[in-house]
Parts: C-alpha cells; structure tokens; sequence
C-alpha cells in the first residue's frame, strides 16, 4: 500500500516493470470484468500466491487453477451448500454468546484489540461448523498469534520470489518464521480433523449421501460424504486437510478483519453506532436473537457492507496472463501479473460519491445503484466468487447487533489504527478500542 498515491484512486489502468515482472493496475469495470468473469481462465490465480501460501493451505480451492480448481470446487460446492445459513445459526448464536462472556468478565471500560477478540469468535463459529468444537481461549490466541507472524514473514519471502533474488539474500530466520507459524495453525486443525474422522469410526467416502440433512451433522460430515457424481471420485484424507484449513483460515481471517474495522468505524461514528444500537433493539429487544430477525437488521448489514468496502479484507487480487493480449491501451504479455485492488476501485473517485467517507446509508440510495453493481467486489467475482459470502453477511450481522445490544465501543487516545496491505487488509498496530457495558 506504500505504493499508492492519489492518482492510483482515479486512473483506470495502471503499468510497473519490475525486474523479471510486468505489473498492471485494472481499475476499469470493464477489465476488471473480463479479468474475473468472461476470460477467468486466461487469468488464473497468480502462481506467486499459491507459492506463498502453499505451507498454509496446501493444495487447497483458494490458490488452486485449472483442472485441480475445477475438481475441487465441483466436491465443495455440494457440501458447502448443505450447510445451509438457517442450519448453522444456532452455532454462530453459540459462539457468538461465548465472545459476550468473555467481554463481560473484563473490567468495565476496558481497552481491548479487537483484532484478536474478533479472530477468536470467527474461528469459533467455523470451529463449530466444520468439525462441532469450540475453539479455546488459549487455541484462539495461538491462531491469531500465527497467522499474523505468517502475514509479516510472508511479505519478504514475497519480493525475493517476484525479483528472484538469491536465498541468502532473505533471511533465513524470517524463512523459519514463516513455516514455523504455517505448522502451528495446521498442527491444530490437522490434529481436530482427523481425531473427529477416528471418533466417527468412519472411512473416507463411507457415508450417507445426503449431506447435511441429518440434524447434527456439520460441514465436515458432508465433506466426507462430497463426491463427484460422474465419476464417483472423492476427498483423499490429505486433500481433506487442505480444504478443511482453507476454509478455516479464509472463512475466519476474512470476517475477523472487516469485523474489527467495524467496530473501528463505529467508535469513530458514535451517531451511526447509536443508530445500529437502536434498530438492534427494536428488532430483537430482550431476547435472544432468531434467524429471521438477522433480515430486518438493515442498518447493522450497511455498516459491515460499508466496512467492506473502505476496508476490503482482501485489498489486492492477483493473476496471470497466460497469453499475451491487449487490455484497454496496454499490450499485456504472456506472464505478466494483473492486479484487481478492491482497496483502490472500492475508493476510486469516479465510481463513488464521497468515497472516502463513512456512509452506511449509501446502500440505500438510487444514485448507488451503479456503483454496487460496477465497482463492489469485497468477495471477488465471477466463478472463483468467495463461496462463503452469505455466511459471512450472517455471521457478521449477528455478531455486531450482539455487541451493541450489551456494550458500547470507544475510541482510544493516540491509538489510531494504521492499515497495512497483507494477505488481508490489518491494523499494523492493532485497533484497540473501549469496551463499556450497556446498563
């Protein structure tokens, strides 16, 4: 992000050579559509990511393409699916109601990061969705803990790949940093995975077929279940792994950060938390929220979708051109890496009215329209769409109504956040806020 400058917000198209790189900026809608919808498999996922990635995640859908990508997608669709939003939501309202004890045993008027006490209940609720365990304080933080060293240590490893410079050039400590942060996240979700498949008693591709249509079963059942209906094929336990921590960490990590810039935005905002604060209470009152009432939360939803978009958590897209071609003025050649920036469309001045500003009510208004319809992307586009984006709409929803139902959140004197363009969009210093409780 150190890269940027106040032209990057109105330029359609930007173009950096790099040493061994084309770089180009796609801010144009139309590009930006081509790119990601119409000729998606001219312009796969960057090998660079799959490169950094590959100690976490494996050889899992997020950085995966062509043929692999296909198979992947075609066994986690169905069991996605069946883990419907309706079905899950009395674990999210589980979880949801550990993180209100956990803020209520802290000293009223306490500052917190919220940063690690929203990467705690996300990777509760998809603890609990995957695999039916909640996630531990103490597991919770070591997570968190990881995954930002993993962050800073990716970065560095990055650049030598992109400029091929020689090993010895990077550090071999931040190398051992990096991997060693990458084996303490999968050590736990590997351990969980596969001490539920023995509780199960159950061999890969043993199980019923009907996915999670059974009360109790959780998104791991029908994983396990998933198969290719053509050929029959199925999950490999390894494979199973894979997924499993990608589903873990992008469907925690994501939410985590646009999370934590909401509450951010609403101590900045005290007139639009009291706002949320209100309709909160007159949708659910006194008693424990429903799944119907997470609909009528218009206002909360606006909040999280406008976070979104000033803080996107995944700020950058990258891909690859596999053939040379021509997008707007710009001969594009064979290799070359085309990056699609929410961070830059989703601020850019010809798209947004005022899009610097902080107005959850801009989803309400006609003049929007176009601007939600050309130049929103916060889960992606096209085929390799964030296949979690109404899970995390839900979650989100509930989590913030359930915190303005029982505290009010504050600013901290010199303690501003400073966002850093990582894997995901973070706070370099974290966001420390105010928690008070709600007599």
């Amino acid at each position: 992000m150190d890269m940027l400058y106040e032209r990057s917000y109105s330029m359609k198209m930007g173009q950096v050579h790099l040493p061994g790189m084309d770089v180009f900026m796609a801010n144009d809608p139309e590009v930006v559509r081509r790119v990601m919808v119409e000729d998606y498999e001219k312009f796969p996922k960057h090998a660079l990511l799959h490169r950094t990635l590959k100690p976490l995640l494996g050889e899992s859908i997020f950085t995966t393409n062509g043929a692999v990508w296909q198979r992947q997608r075609q066994l986690l669709d169905p069991a996605f699916e069946s883990a419907r939003l309706k079905a899950v939501f009395p674990l999210m309202l589980l979880a949801v109601n550990d993180m209100c004890d956990r803020l209520c045993n802290l000293r009223d008027g306490e500052v917190v990061n919220v940063e690690e006490a929203m990467t705690h209940v996300t990777a509760d609720i998809i603890f609990r969705t995957i695999l039916s365990m909640s996630l531990q304080e103490s597991e919770a933080r070591k997570i968190y803990q990881a995954f930002s060293r993993f962050q800073e240590t990716a970065l560095p490893i990055s650049i030598d790949q992109i400029f091929h410079l020689s090993p010895w050039l990077v550090q071999p400590l931040t190398t051992w940093r990096n991997r060693k942060a990458a084996k303490e996240i999968r050590l736990l979700i590997d351990q969980s995975v596969r001490s539920r498949i023995e509780a199960m008693g159950t061999q890969l591709g043993s199980g019923k077929e009907d996915g999670m249509q059974e009360q109790g079963r959780d998104l791991l059942d029908a994983m396990l279940d998933s198969r290719i209906t053509e050929t029959g094929d199925r999950y490999g336990e390894a494979e199973l792994v894979d997924q499993i921590c990608m589903l873990f960490l992008a469907g925690h990590e994501t939410s985590a950060s646009a999370l934590s810039w909401s509450l951010y935005l609403l101590a900045l905002f005290p007139d639009a938390q009291e706002k949320a604060f209100q309709e909160t209470r007159s949708v659910i009152g006194d008693r424990p929220p429903q799944y119907d009432d997470i609909g009528k939360m218009e206002y909360v939803r606006s909040v999280f979708r406008e976070a979104l978009r000033l803080y996107p958590p995944v700020g950058f897209f990258a891909r690859e051109s596999v053939e040379q071609t021509t997008l707007r003025d710009k001969f594009v050649r064979r290799g070359s890496t085309v990056v699609i920036s929410p961070w830059l469309i989703h601020r850019h001045r010809e798209y947004w009215q005022a899009p610097d500003d902080f107005n959850p009510e801009r989803f309400g208004q006609e003049e929007t329209h176009n601007s939600l319809r050309n130049a929103y992307l916060p889960f992606g586009l096209g085929p390799r769409i964030c296949i979690g984006a109404g899970f995390a709409l839900q979650e989100s929803s509930l989590i913030l109504a359930e915190l303005l139902k029982h505290f009010r959140i504050e600013l901290v004197a010199d303690r501003e956040p400073r966002p850093v363009g990582r894997l995901t969009i973070r706070s370099e210093n974290g966001i420390w806020l105010k928690i008070s409780k709600r007599s």
